[in-house]
Parts: structure tokens; sequence; C-alpha cells
């Protein structure tokens, strides 16, 4: 299925308004019709030099679309390079430039959507991070980031959603975000959204996090209840 209106905010021939501040960083929200008449819900963190932009149902524990990479700002432009795009794979590398309009709480795409502000971007794990160890058989692997295939996660003030990838072959390997907070030492998400097992959507997982050394240490068990240590670095701009 093809989510139209989703993907038409970000259609670079379409007339987008003018900028008023540059204050993009954070979580957005914003929602748009979908099947039966419903309204899903969409989700866009913008920050440290990238963004994700993700419509889902969390009603129905549907997710429905995802893409996203890295920005740069220009004035009153945004020059976005995707590197993942679960509905259109072509995307994957191309570059393209949007004019935008952010006014107090309000960001405008294309004159007439609206986003709504959610936070600003601020706290202890807010960020884009990349995967860079992995503890296994109780040894610690490190990764390396800077291949065709990666993991990463986006942190806003409030939420959260990691991506797996794969830049050569465009593939969107698997998804899930929602809400977090994180008051050292506790880490906890609470998911709206999940690509690869919808029937996650509504769990809280709860985690132990420390920052050594600007490096984000992530322990406690997945979703599937596999115990997991990870380590995660700041992603740096493109």
């Amino acid at each position: 299925m093809k989510y139209f209106l989703f993907l038409l905010l970000l259609n670079p021939l379409l007339t987008f308004g003018q900028s008023a501040d540059g204050g993009l960083e954070g979580a957005w929200q914003s929602a748009f019709a979908g099947a039966e008449g419903k309204t899903n819900e969409l989700s866009m963190i913008i920050q440290d030099g990238y963004f994700v932009m993700t419509a889902y149902n969390q009603e129905d524990k549907a997710f429905l679309a995802t893409l996203g990479g890295s920005y740069e700002v220009a004035g009153d432009t945004l020059h976005v390079t995707y590197e993942w795009d679960s509905s259109v794979p072509e995307n994957v590398g191309i570059t393209r430039a949007m004019p935008y309009m952010v006014n107090g709480s309000l960001l405008v795409f294309n004159n007439d959507k609206v986003w709504q502000r959610v936070d600003d971007g601020t706290g202890p794990l807010a960020g884009a991070w990349q995967i860079t160890g992995r503890k296994q058989d109780g040894e610690m692997r490190r990764r390396e980031p800077t291949g065709p295939r990666r993991t990463m996660k986006i942190l806003s003030g409030s939420r959260f959603q990691w991506i797996a990838y794969n830049t050569e072959t465009r593939e969107m390997l698997g998804t899930g975000g929602g809400t977090y907070s994180a008051d050292e030492p506790q880490y906890i998400e609470r998911i709206e959204f999940f690509s690869r097992d919808p029937q996650r959507v509504g769990d809280q997982l709860s985690f132990d996090f420390k920052i050594r050394n600007d490096e984000w240490h992530h322990m406690g068990l997945s979703s599937k209840g596999d115990p997991i240590y990870e380590t995660w670095g700041h992603r740096p701009p493109q």
C-alpha cells in the first residue's frame, strides 16, 4: 500500500512557506486520514543533523511507513539526504531541497500541513546515536559504524526511534519507537509502533543506562526478553 499523504509531505515539487526562525530541533507530531476514515499518526524527530518521519496507527498497532536521513539548513531551506525510505527505496541517496516555515510551536510544510511541537530536543540522551558495540558470548564486540548496514537511534527530549537499514541495498530492515524517559540509571521506553512485531505496541521496557566517555551504555532485556548490553556513540553530522 502507498501512503500518498505521507509522501506528499516531502514532495519537492510542492510550494512551501518561508522560515520564521530556525528552531527545527526536537519532536513534532501531526496526523492524516487513512482508510475507513481512521486517523493515522505522524511523528517526526529532528536532531543533530538527522531526521526521521514515521506514519503509524497506535490503536491498530499498525506501522505504515518511515523515511529519514541527514539534513542541512541553508536559510529557509532544508536540504535532506535520504538514508532510508520504506515506501520508496529509490529515494535512498537522493538529496532534495525543501523550504519550510517555523512559527513558535508550529512547523509548516506545503503551506497547509501543520506539525505541532512536542518538545525542543533537550535532554540527557537527546541526539543522533549509532551503535558502536554489543556484548556477545560474554565479550564486547565493537561495530564499524560507517558500513552500508547501519543501526541508529534518534532521540528528542521525549521521543525515540531506532532504525536498522542498508544504504547499499536500500532496505529498511526494521524500526520501532515511541516515548521515553531517562533519569540515570533508569531509561524507560514506551512502544507506540514496531515494524517487526506489532504485538509489542503498548509495551514498556525498562533498562539501565550510563554515559561514560561520551558513550551511552544500554543494559537490560530486549523486547524478546533476551539480555542485552549495547554501547552507542553520537553520530557526527554528515
